[in-house]
């Protein structure tokens, strides 16, 4: 039912009856591959990192609305859960519209919500504009970012995944700079607004992802990206320059057609027709590829070939539910921590949140190179390291001073690194084919995590202190 991850060296189509045309391809583990992860790394800093920063704008909501923390912290919950939980939608999006479109129109998205956000009212107007608009925008460039890297690479998959998921790290270092410089010197209003222009630039990335090309012999369409079509399809219609193109078309008398010569130019009705059927040729391609799109991702979900058929699979994604807040909960609760044990002086000359970012760094990129060695099993690496961060968790409101919880920060932000390897034992568990559909469906459940993760150790900590 599943591709073996051996076959992700080749090219790939969306059908699996075409695996027959497989065959090696020269872009995979170098030459355009490693722009798929400056991509992915500048998308981690943009949408990633920003998140991770939300807690410098929570505080100017705050003095702004006057509302209560829980309903506050929403906002930046929502934006962090809803990047993750419409992981299966955006999956379907990447399926018909392939991963470049998907994330170019999801920075526009996201601009846009932290531009509209800039205007808002009440702490409810933010709910919308930045926990659904600028949190779906995210989840639309997030997704092709890491699906991206997994069609590029092969044997340095998970180096090449940790190298683009550092992103987090150093997006959460400069963006919180960003945002409190900003907001000291233009106020938070301007601040959002200013960042919706810097968001912009996950378009950019968006249009770097290009599709895998055709093999150096130039024989067969391109099959990196489901709505990609042959170089003979839709443009070839009124070529009039390359008969070559239009015989592979529609054959010669197609050619003669369209693009003969002495074709009437001045002639309205011959080159209305040729428009006619250009623009009906478009549609008829967009139409085809939205219905193949959309019946991969049923199929993916509730068909024969469902996912969840797959057990270890279904383990993985109930891991998932509770993986991530792990992770989010230090970030958001640290400040508080601080606070309590009146160490603001030292955790402002040094956070304890950048330790975790900077660290988180290292251990990616580590981890990575570990997890590729051909002696280490990339599942013991992703164990190991998941354990030790859950014991880093537990070991948190033990540390009642600045160097234990320097200690434990920077063990968090080390540890936290095998999320980089996600995609990779995701791909291993259903396939290169699948890993859109099924990583969709992990981040979704990394989402719900976020969404609650953080307001349950709030109330739990209440709880515990009453």
């Amino acid at each position: 039912m599943y591709t073996s991850h051996e076959d992700i060296r080749y090219d790939f189509e969306d059908d699996p009856k075409d695996k027959k045309t497989l065959k090696p391809h020269p872009d995979m583990d170098g030459g355009w591959a490693w722009m798929m992860v400056v991509s992915s790394f500048f998308v981690h800093i943009l949408v990633m990192g920003s998140q991770m920063a939300l807690g410098v704008l929570n505080v100017e909501w705050l003095e702004e609305f006057h509302q209560s923390r829980g309903l506050t912290a929403w906002v930046s919950s929502l934006s962090m859960g809803i990047t993750l939980i419409v992981g299966p939608f955006i999956g379907l999006f990447i399926n018909t519209c392939g991963c470049r479109r998907t994330a170019i129109i999801g920075g526009l998205v996201n601009s846009l919500g932290w531009v509209l956000s800039a205007y808002a009212a009440n702490v409810h107007y933010l709910f919308i504009t930045f926990g659904v608009a600028a949190g779906f925008g995210s989840g639309m460039a997030y997704l092709p970012a890491v699906v991206m890297v997994g069609r590029y690479f092969q044997k340095r998959r998970a180096l090449a995944q940790g190298l683009s998921t550092t992103g987090t790290g150093f997006g959460t270092f400069l963006m919180t700079v960003l945002l409190k410089y900003l907001c000291a010197e233009y106020g938070w209003r301007n601040a959002m607004f200013i960042q919706g222009a810097v968001s912009l630039n996950l378009c950019v990335c968006g249009a770097l992802m290009r599709p895998l090309s055709p093999g150096k012999d130039g024989h067969g369409p391109e099959m990196g990206d489901p709505t990609v079509l042959p170089a003979h399809s839709v443009e070839s219609v009124g070529s009039a320059g390359h008969p070559g193109r239009a015989e592979k078309e529609g054959g010669p008398g197609h050619e003669e057609a369209l693009g003969d010569p002495q074709a009437p130019r001045c002639g309205e009705p011959g080159r209305r027709d040729a428009r006619t059927l250009r623009v009906l040729k478009a549609v008829s391609q967009l139409t085809l590829s939205v219905r193949r799109g959309f019946r991969d991702w049923y199929s993916g979900y509730f068909g024969t070939a469902s996912l969840f058929t797959n057990r270890m699979f279904v383990a993985f994604v109930l891991w998932a539910l509770f993986a991530y807040s792990s992770f989010v909960i230090p970030f958001i609760h640290l400040p508080e921590i601080v606070n309590l044990y009146n160490l603001s002086e030292q955790n402002d000359i040094f956070p304890l949140t950048s330790i975790i970012a900077i660290v988180h760094i290292f251990g990616k990129v580590v981890l990575g190179v570990v997890a590729d060695l051909p002696c280490i099993s990339v599942w013991n690496v992703f164990l190991m390291a998941n354990f030790t961060l859950v014991i880093s968790i537990f070991l948190l409101p033990l540390a009642h001073t600045y160097a234990g919880l320097a200690s434990v920060c920077a063990l968090i932000g080390f540890s936290s690194g095998y999320f980089s390897l996600m995609p990779v034992v995701t791909e291993d568990l259903v396939g290169i084919e699948h890993l859109a559909s099924a990583y969709g469906i992990i981040i979704c459940a990394n989402g719900i995590s976020a969404l609650l993760g953080p307001p349950f150790a709030g109330k739990l900590s209440e709880v515990l202190r009453a």
